[in-house]
């Protein structure tokens, strides 16, 4: 009598698990002097119903980038804002750092974060321009 009451239960149950995450832009550009840092933004993973499901702090890699430059997520609790949620979850702060450096220089950096999930091991990229200046 309603053939599709099945298809259409199993969409909204499968709509209930669908992920979202934070830091949303292609490039961004950032300038360092040698001995600072900068927070770059909220990092988390989140279900439709804007509750977490994060098994414990994203990490992030450089896959390339300048030497003398780390990148860091620090655990926090986030407003993941831009999915209309008002409570904070369990997430991080993404940082980027810069010491010892010498000379100017101009550089794409390549950043993945991982995230371990309820529902598995997830990952992305995020790629930067970063300027870096000597300190004075």
């Amino acid at each position: 009598m309603y053939p599709l009451a099945p298809v259409a239960l199993s969409t909204v149950l499968l709509s209930s698990v669908v992920a979202a995450q934070t830091i949303q832009f292609t490039v961004k550009d950032v300038a360092l002097k040698s001995g600072e840092s900068t927070e770059l933004g909220d990092v988390f993973f989140i279900n439709a119903n804007c509750k977490s499901v994060l098994t414990q702090t994203p990490a992030v890699e450089i896959l390339d980038g300048p030497p003398g430059v780390t990148a860091t997520i620090n655990p926090a609790k986030v407003v993941p804002r831009t999915y209309s949620c008002a409570k904070p979850v369990e997430g991080g702060k993404l940082m980027l750092s810069a010491k010892d450096i010498h000379e100017h220089s101009y550089t794409r950096m390549v950043l993945r974060i991982r995230y371990k999930t309820l529902n598995g091991d997830r990952e992305r990229a995020e790629n930067l321009n970063v300027a870096l200046f000597p300190s004075e």
